[in-house]
């Protein structure tokens, strides 16, 4: 059984005339790029593992050299392409915290086990996150991610415990 892949960037564009790309980090850590030494590039349906060779970082794109690929012309069929690394690579986040695509999907209660949706999306404010959860009506609720409103993340179980706020629901 394979592990699964979590997607870190896609390809941009060449950068330069030999052989680099610019990704676009689809991440909050742009820096796990220096740490790496391959990714998989996944394009549709093909896979294949390439070994980093350079790294560097240019406003806010991460500029990647791979030793598979030898010219431009090479490095221009790889626009689209995302780039993909093994769950085990992730940077470990403090307690607490958990990564968006982990959250996503997960089934949301209130206190007294009522059903309330599925998280559907997790909106970025920069004050606290929000998570969106789609109920089976067809309704969106949004849902401050706070330590008060939110009581239980249950990766395992895929399931999110929240003591809404007055007024929230109505």
């Amino acid at each position: 059984m394979s592990e699964e892949l979590i997607l870190i960037g896609e390809i941009v564009n060449t950068q330069g005339h030999r052989g680099a790309v610019r990704v676009l980090p689809l991440t909050d850590f742009p820096e796990r790029f220096r740490r790496l030494k391959s990714v998989y590039l996944e394009q549709g349906p093909v896979r294949r593992l390439v070994h980093i060779g350079r790294v560097s970082y240019h406003k806010r794109f991460v500029i990647l050299e791979f030793r598979e690929i030898p010219d431009m012309n090479a490095a221009e069929k790889l626009k689209g392409a995302q780039l993909k690394i093994h769950r085990s690579e992730l940077v470990p986040l403090p307690d607490g915290h958990h990564y968006v695509f982990d959250i996503v999907g997960s089934s949301v209660f209130d206190a007294e086990g009522e059903y309330l949706g599925v998280v559907e999306d997790v909106l970025r404010t920069g004050a606290n996150d929000v998570y969106v959860v789609k109920s089976g009506e067809g309704d969106s609720l949004l849902v401050p991610a706070l330590k008060t409103v939110v009581r239980d993340i249950d990766l395992a179980r895929r399931r999110i415990t929240v003591v809404l706020p007055e007024g929230l629901r109505e």
